[in-house]
């Protein structure tokens, strides 16, 4: 069995995810802002402004009043809903990973005990 990869390859997987995760959202946001400068036909700083708060979960700015801008801001606020949990679980993995991995090696240590200390109670009896 592995033992536990040091610290410094901790910060680094981490790093790396929240890398990863600055990535979907950078991606998103994009998608969004685009999205509401063609098919609502914001200003490309409106655009970023909307785009930007439905990410964040805080709803749009500016009303929306055309069918096909009504279509987009919907499938945008459901795809960002997506993106959220999807970074949430990619900042958390690193550390899940940690977390799972130490206590697989404390299960394993306490076997190595148990099986190490089985001779001793066969010959106790």
């Amino acid at each position: 069995m592995r033992p536990l990869p040091p610290r410094r390859a901790f910060l680094r997987h981490l790093l790396r995810n929240v890398a990863l995760a600055g990535g979907i959202i950078g991606a998103c946001l994009a998608i969004g802002v685009v999205g509401y400068h063609a098919a609502v036909g914001l200003a490309w700083i409106d655009a970023l402004l909307n785009a930007s708060m439905i990410l964040a979960g805080m709803g749009p700015v500016d009303p929306i009043t055309t069918p096909g801008g009504k279509l987009f801001a919907s499938a945008y606020a459901l795809f960002s809903g997506v993106a959220f949990i999807t970074c949430i679980g990619v900042l958390l993995a690193p550390a899940l990973h940690h977390f799972l991995h130490r206590f697989h090696l404390e299960l394993a240590e306490e076997d190595a005990d148990e099986a190490r200390d089985a001779p001793d109670r066969q010959r106790g009896r």
